[in-house]
């Protein structure tokens, strides 16, 4: 079969870009659109263990990459979306690809253009060519979760807890004595509501042995399982402190994504501490003070969302729908601080992270911050860390 001729069919007809590999080897891509690198290079491992006939993986950032696999032949499709992204979705996505300038704004085009496609649609094209490659018929149903597998799921609940009825050892009779979650855990979601990482940190160091009840059957499952719970509780509780909602939804899915690869009970212990502390943070770095007005968050969350943009009172005053000169004085007055500094100074807490976790260069960083020139980048770094980027970057342990 000619794969090459049936990927450029593939893509003509989805306006997705589509792929061939040999093994983990490129042997083929073509797109509709300009890409000036290809999108799917961060998750490339992950997209590329995928075994099944026909499966699919989620990006943090919601894009689908769909994967057949025929004999040593593997064809992925992708990225898809069904709703637009975000200029600073986009930008965050060119700087994981190491672009900038030109290049980067060419990626940005070539993604809007894009055909948006919801995930069962491509699971349906999935199926097709699973169907059209290894001759078997799946319907979408063997690739997700649809309306009979809830049924079935019905079904089986409601056997369960017939036959605990009848067993000799009726609900009643379970000692609700071993659970105290209740409790510690409205202690902790408090924390997080409150950005009080402080208190969440002391927390730590002396945390109380947790009783939790039994969610399954195997010990690494029962910690996965009790890490989805938590990381679900804890991003409603940054919802109630101030972070928007998608952002919360968003890393809760990333979160869960990388819990369900862990394999060792010690290390989904370390990643609940992590998200714990990390949801923590960022409602820390959006609440000014103990009790900030809608408008200083609503301020705090645009910055966010635009960290990677020259950021103007203007724009934001516009984005709030009041003038920028009260915009400008009711963030003063409430915060003690003025709108200018502010914006620089998450910019320049933005550019540490950057510094600390990422190998990226002190132009780049620059430059996806906004900055207009590396001199820039630098005078303003050191007027509000009081070093240069490139001695806090060496002093780092």
């Amino acid at each position: 079969m000619d794969l090459r001729y049936l990927c450029t069919t593939i893509g003509n007809l989805s306006g997705i870009p589509i792929r061939l590999f040999a093994g983990e080897t490129l042997q083929f891509f073509y797109s509709m659109v300009h890409l000036p690198k290809d999108p799917m290079t961060p998750w490339a491992k992950e997209i590329l263990s995928i075994t099944a006939h026909a499966g699919y993986y989620v990006t943090p950032q919601f894009h689908y990459y769909g994967v057949v696999n025929t004999g040593d032949a593997k064809l992925v499709v992708g990225p898809a979306r069904q709703i637009a992204e975000s200029e600073q979705a986009l930008r965050e996505l060119a700087f994981r690809l190491d672009l900038s300038g030109e290049e980067a704004e060419a990626l940005t085009a070539g993604m809007r253009g894009i055909v948006r496609m919801p995930v069962e649609s491509v699971l349906q094209m999935l199926c097709t060519m699973n169907y059209v490659l290894n001759g078997e018929k799946l319907e979408l149903k063997d690739i997700s979760i649809y309306a009979q597998e809830q049924a079935a799921l019905a079904v089986r609940q409601g056997q369960r807890q017939a036959q605990q009825r009848f067993s000799g050892t009726p609900p009643e009779a379970v000692s609700y004595g071993e659970h105290n979650t209740y409790d510690l855990e409205q202690q902790l979601l408090g924390m997080v509501r409150k950005g009080d990482t402080a208190a969440l940190q002391v927390w730590f160091a002396s945390a109380p042995a947790i009783h939790s009840g039994v969610v399954a059957h195997e010990p690494l499952r029962q910690r996965k399982n009790l890490f989805i719970i938590s990381v679900t509780l804890a991003s409603r509780a940054a919802v109630q402190g101030g972070m928007q909602v998608d952002d919360a939804f968003t890393l809760s899915d990333s979160y869960i994504q990388q819990c369900e690869l862990m394999q060792s009970p010690e290390r989904i212990t370390n990643l609940q501490y992590r998200m714990l502390l990390d949801y923590t943070e960022r409602v820390e770095r959006l609440r000014r003070g103990k009790t900030p007005s809608r408008l200083v968050l609503a301020v705090e969350n645009y910055v966010q969302h635009h960290i990677g943009e020259v950021i103007q009172a203007e724009a934001i005053a516009r984005a709030l729908y009041i003038s920028r000169p009260h915009l400008s004085k009711r963030f003063k007055e409430e915060t003690g601080e003025s709108l200018t500094d502010f914006v620089l100074r998450e910019k320049i807490e933005e550019a540490k992270r950057l510094l600390r976790y990422s190998d990226k260069s002190l132009t780049a960083i620059g430059a996806y911050l906004g900055f207009s020139s590396p001199s820039h980048f630098s005078r303003v770094f050191k007027k509000y860390a009081g070093i240069s980027p490139r001695a806090y970057r060496e002093r780092l342990p």
